[in-house]
């Protein structure tokens, strides 16, 4: 039988180009405020789930080992890797869950970690699709995602100019939202006309619709109810989650009606009891390294019909007052320690419902969705937390 399992503390390095600090130092740093904030000892700890992008992203093989012992905390204690590109994150956040709700163990610490300034992370990214076709016109994740927003822009026939002002509003909301988060690594103030002036990455990708290369990490605890309970007043249960993927060759799936994002949200939301998102959610950490991916999110998890993001953004619906804000923190635009990036919204959505975000709180947060993208854009992973089991 799955045992509840609630999230008692959490911890985020300050994240960007970090090179005051070495890679163990962030997974160190992310993990001692995680204890602090449960108010535990690494004693305390029966297991430890961490990861990273695959090895020749970080220069280093086996970075688990390489930093897992002091760092992590994972001296005579069972230690997992994970690494599944874009979704590592979430994928840690969901394995350190298994490993409570499945009784194996009581408390479980999950960390994400990245230091891209220190490797080569755009050059490994070009290898990721399949190298005999895929690769000569698929230069990283920018292509990928340029050919996943035109096949956006023209689903639905709705004007490009519309889509192409809706995606430079989310780049707004995140810049301006992230200048209110401590951890954020992009902390810059722009306008509209910023995003729509700024150089073609690769078409209709502008550099203010892109996500940065960042350092950091993030831990977050698990803990069985029954010692949830003793651990803390403000635990925050994990109500339901999904993870679906779907084809790695590019062209052989529909990335704007998203089959794999589709189903984790479905999946999440029936072990949550979500019938109507937009109502239900109080906060949504949607993954969003590109404004136009964003857009074609709240159509996949159900927070708007198809083919109507554009008008959620034009109402407001989406933004830091309004019904469904999504992304406070600055999301994954502002911040991308890619190992850490999806923890890092479980991690957020965990602050809101403790009411503990600081200047980026929501009032009032009951139930949060975090979400997580990645692989070839292939794997997508979300989980639904509340203040209730």
């Amino acid at each position: 039988m799955v045992r509840k399992v609630a999230i008692v503390g959490t911890g985020q390095t300050k994240h960007g180009k970090r090179q005051d600090a070495s890679f163990q130092e962030l997974v160190y740093d992310a993990v001692s405020k995680a204890l602090n904030d449960a108010g535990l000892q690494i004693e305390e700890i029966d297991a430890v789930v961490t990861g990273s992008m695959p090895a020749p992203m970080e220069g280093v093989n086996a970075p688990h080992l390489y930093w897992g012992d002091d760092p992590a905390g994972a001296v005579f204690k069972p230690l997992m890797r994970v690494a599944t590109c874009g979704t590592t994150g979430v994928s840690v956040a969901h394995s350190g869950y298994y490993h409570v709700a499945s009784g194996m163990f009581d408390v479980v610490i999950a960390v994400g970690a990245e230091k891209q300034y220190e490797g080569e992370p755009q050059g490994t990214m070009t290898t990721v699709v399949e190298g005999c076709f895929q690769r000569p016109f698929t230069a990283g994740a920018p292509s990928v995602f340029a050919i996943q927003s035109n096949e956006y822009v023209h689903r639905y026939n709705i004007p490009e100019q519309r889509v192409r002002m809706a995606a430079a509003e989310v780049s707004v909301r995140n810049h301006n939202d992230a200048l209110d988060n401590p951890y954020a690594h992009i902390q810059i103030k722009i306008t509209v006309d910023d995003v729509l002036k700024s150089r073609i990455i690769c078409y209709p990708v502008r550099l203010l619709d892109v996500c940065p290369s960042s350092d950091g990490a993030t831990a977050i605890i698990y803990a069985c109810e029954e010692k949830a309970r003793k651990i803390t007043d403000t635990p925050v249960w994990v109500k339901g989650l999904g993870y679906r993927g779907d084809e790695y060759w590019i062209g052989d799936s529909d990335k704007v009606v998203w089959d794999s994002a589709i189903e984790a949200a479905r999946t999440a939301y029936k072990q949550a009891k979500i019938t109507n998102p937009l109502k239900q959610l109080d906060v949504a950490e949607v993954y969003n390294p590109f404004t136009f991916q964003e857009l074609l999110y709240y159509e996949c998890f159900g927070f708007c019909e198809k083919g109507e993001a554009c008008k959620l953004v034009e109402d407001q619906v989406v933004m830091r007052h309004g019904e469904l804000p999504c992304d406070p923190s600055g999301g994954v635009l502002c911040t991308n320690p890619i190992g850490a990036t999806g923890i890092t919204r479980v991690a957020e959505a965990v602050l809101q419902v403790q009411g503990k975000a600081g200047k980026h709180q929501i009032p009032d947060v009951e139930t949060a969705f975090a979400h997580a993208m990645g692989g070839v854009s292939q794997l997508n992973g979300v989980m639904i937390l509340g203040r209730t089991p």
